[in-house]
């Protein structure tokens, strides 16, 4: 976080020099999602096959609370593209899936009419370059391993579980690559929820699985950090008395008002979590959220250097929400 009187430089951001290998790589990703009761308890399945060989590369699923079809197949095909992208990000992309909305959605071809699945759809975009990825509609039967891990996370999510990718009937076969294999010892633990395994193979590591954040105004706190959640992507998937989860493509967040919560409102500058930051896409992606969310209650901080707090080769808006709490939203590189 900047300081009202020291502009701090960011890194520079090495990515953006790379290099094409002249044969491009292609994954072959099949995701599914399913509700219980549309809407009702839901999860979604996603993989990544090498397609000349068949091998799955990785697997994920995840409970997504309630919510309706519609979500967790969007939420699939996020999950998908996600773990294509962490495997090879320069590679073209074949996406399979059983559902013809969601195929006839992002192909161009069906109009989106529901705000929800817009938001959905924007992110699913923005994770790989269009012209990397191609779309098709395959009947449920050939779709079985997506369909047979979307039902184990609706399984867990019934029992109030997350999915064991351990115990997952579809087992990754290879790899892909940037994977770590697990020590031996540590092949008996609980595999980390959203990771590509099976018992005792490779996982990726350093994967974010959630955040959870207290609040002392919970009603506040959802309508100002809850409303910039879902305007991020983010799809409300669970709702108690006291709190409220928001899906993402793997990891999650939480907002909770609990009976532990002490008295008073969050301190940015105390030791702790100073803020959480979000790809927040285009410069105008920025300034539009940075906009809205002042209208909804937020304050814009560091006003005299924004957007150029962070540097200035560091396009964000950096907000503080009522109860204290601080986001940064970074627009991608120009």
């Amino acid at each position: 976080m900047p300081s009202s009187s020291v502009t701090r430089t960011e890194p520079a951001n090495v990515s953006e020099v790379q290099t094409t290998s002249q044969t491009q790589r292609t994954l072959q990703v099949e995701a599914d999602g399913g509700s219980r009761g549309n809407p009702g308890v839901a999860g979604y399945g996603a993989l990544v096959r090498d397609p000349e060989t068949g091998q799955i590369l990785a697997t994920d699923a995840q409970p997504l609370g309630r919510a309706s079809n519609n979500v967790a197949e969007y939420s699939g095909l996020i999950a998908g593209l996600t773990m294509a992208r962490q495997i090879d990000p320069e590679a073209r992309v074949h996406a399979l899936m059983d559902s013809k909305l969601v195929v006839e959605q992002m192909s161009g071809r069906w109009k989106i009419k529901h705000e929800d699945m817009r938001r959905l759809a924007a992110q699913a975009r923005s994770i790989i370059p269009a012209g990397q990825v191609t779309y098709e509609w395959i009947p449920r039967e050939k779709n079985k391993d997506a369909d047979q891990l979307s039902n184990e996370a609706m399984d867990a999510g019934a029992a109030g579980t997350q999915w064991d990718a351990g115990a997952s009937k579809v087992p990754v076969s290879a790899p892909g690559e940037g994977a770590q294999k697990a020590p031996a010892a540590e092949k008996a633990t609980e595999p980390s929820s959203g990771s590509s395994s099976s018992a005792g193979s490779a996982t990726h590591t350093g994967r974010l699985h959630h955040v959870e954040i207290w609040v002392e105004d919970l009603a506040q706190a959802r309508r100002t950090l809850g409303w910039l959640f879902e305007e991020l992507g983010y799809v409300l998937s669970g709702e108690w008395s006291e709190g409220a989860s928001y899906q993402g493509a793997g990891e999650y967040l939480v907002i909770e008002r609990g009976p532990d919560v002490s008295a008073g409102a969050h301190d940015r500058l105390r030791p702790g979590l100073n803020h959480l930051a979000f790809r927040a896409g285009t410069r105008a992606d920025v300034d539009r959220l940075a906009q809205a969310a002042q209208a909804v209650g937020f304050t814009l901080l560091f006003a005299e250097q924004h957007p150029f707090a962070g540097g200035r080769n560091h396009y964000a808006a950096y907000l503080e929400a009522p109860n204290g709490f601080e986001v940064e939203l970074v627009a991608d590189p120009a």
